[in-house]
């Protein structure tokens, strides 16, 4: 693969006017705008990260997660732009430049495709079909529909959200550049290939999409079917500012919610850092005078990202060959300095441990799931049969986007999904009341 023609600011859809395009503002940085004013990204905010949403004490959630790992990913970005134009100097005034833009913008978009409750949300669609009362429905579908449905997932659906053309829409959905779109696809193959780690790249109906952008990139086809490529370059980027940030905040705010002690959180967070430098940055907040401990942690914080963030873009320069060439295992943040990789495992641990299995994070979870599976019976069953009377009513429920009158039943299903995967948490629990009778509008 060759980063001349990795980095393309063609668009989707509107490939046609590609060479009529000749205004002062980066096609990337147009992009990142049109996804910070779309309403899927503002729906972020109303879905849950880890924990719940805020009450007294504010968390994170979808949206402010986003913001933060687009913020890293600049300056990951723009870090690997500024050391690999040295190395190669006939990328200066390139398009390459951008990548920072480029990266930014996908990670961004990257959480867009995911349903109401996070992980739970993923869960509840995927069992509807796989072990729920949806199983019957595999004699009636293909194959191919039948393991994007039963393996859905979040990626996918982002990928499917920014490019699909729904009902009333232009065609290439957003209309978004080709690398920032390859960008996100953190998992380029089908869903027949997921296997025991269930994640794939883009469902079927946008598999031709995918295809397409990515031979225009070069980049590289490693199975015809099912379809594999290897990754556009720049979606390690964007997965290391998700690690990066998905963990290191996730302490904090665990911290904030008293789940994790000052000592515990600075331990995790100094464990980045040999014993000069922790010496340092306790010596600095000493010396400024910051006795909150909630202002501590965010200073310390702040030095673990800036680490890590270090860290990925000394690995991608010094792996840039296996990344072009699609032999590169794993992700970045596994192949850092061996100091910041075990004080990251251990984050990754203690996490799991006191985290993510805490009462407050699995009530959520258990909330959601029932919440979801109960859309997803009631909404896929009046989509599978739509003459009857009390799935007319709850037809009538969805935007004119999706094709729910359609005569095909995966199109049918398929905008169920889609319904119900844009939705907030809050919405979600809106209709799952009222479709059960425990709450009526107030009039």
């Amino acid at each position: 693969m060759k980063w001349q023609q990795l980095i393309t600011n063609k668009r989707l859809g509107q490939e046609i006017r590609h060479s009529e395009r000749h205004d002062d503002r980066s096609e990337f940085r147009r992009d990142y705008d049109r996804l910070v004013f779309s309403a899927p990204f503002r729906r972020l905010q109303n879905k849950t990260q880890v924990f719940p949403l805020p009450g007294s004490i504010f968390v994170h959630n979808r949206l402010t997660h986003s913001l933060e790992v687009s913020s890293v990913g600049r300056s990951l970005g723009d870090d690997v732009a500024q050391q690999l134009k040295q190395r190669h100097p006939e990328l200066a005034g390139t398009l390459f430049e951008e990548i920072g833009t480029i990266v930014s913008a996908a990670c961004l978009a990257h959480d867009m495709g995911n349903p109401p409750f996070g992980h739970s949300g993923e869960k509840a669609i995927q069992a509807y079909f796989k072990e729920g009362p949806g199983a019957y429905l595999k004699q009636h579908l293909r194959r191919e529909f039948w393991d994007d449905i039963t393996h859905f997932e979040g990626n996918a659906n982002a990928f499917r959200l920014l490019t699909h053309r729904f009902k009333g829409r232009r065609d290439g959905g957003f209309v978004m550049t080709y690398s920032t779109l390859a960008s996100i696809v953190k998992y380029p193959l089908s869903s027949s290939l997921a296997g025991e780690h269930g994640k794939f790249g883009f469902f079927t109906s946008e598999e031709g999409i995918y295809k397409k952008i990515a031979y225009e990139m070069g980049i590289e086809e490693r199975g015809l079917h099912p379809v594999s490529f290897a990754r556009h370059p720049l979606v390690y980027l964007v997965e290391a500012a998700d690690d990066i940030c998905y963990e290191i905040m996730d302490i904090e705010d665990a911290h904030k919610l008293k789940i994790l002690s000052f000592d515990e959180t600075e331990s995790l967070l100094l464990g980045f850092f040999d014993d000069d430098v922790r010496k340092q940055i306790k010596d600095r907040v000493e010396n400024e005078g910051v006795t909150d401990e909630n202002e501590k942690v965010v200073y310390m914080r702040a030095c673990a990202i800036g680490k890590l963030e270090n860290e990925c873009v000394r690995t991608f320069v010094e792996h840039e060959e296996e990344i072009l060439s699609g032999t590169f295992e794993g992700s970045l943040i596994k192949k850092i300095a061996p100091l910041q990789r075990d004080a990251y495992r251990h984050c990754v641990d203690v996490s799991k441990r006191l985290i993510y299995n805490s009462k407050i994070v699995l009530d959520v979870e258990l909330s959601g799931y029932k919440i979801m599976d109960t859309l997803m019976q009631d909404l896929v069953e009046a989509a599978v049969h739509p003459d009857k009377f009390h799935s007319q009513q709850l037809i009538r429920r969805f935007s004119s986007q999706y094709d729910i009158q359609s005569d095909d039943l995966e199109t049918r299903i398929m905008a169920v999904i889609d319904y119900i995967s844009g939705m907030t948490d809050v919405y979600a629990l809106d209709i799952y009341q009222k479709i059960n009778g425990i709450s009526l509008p107030v009039l």
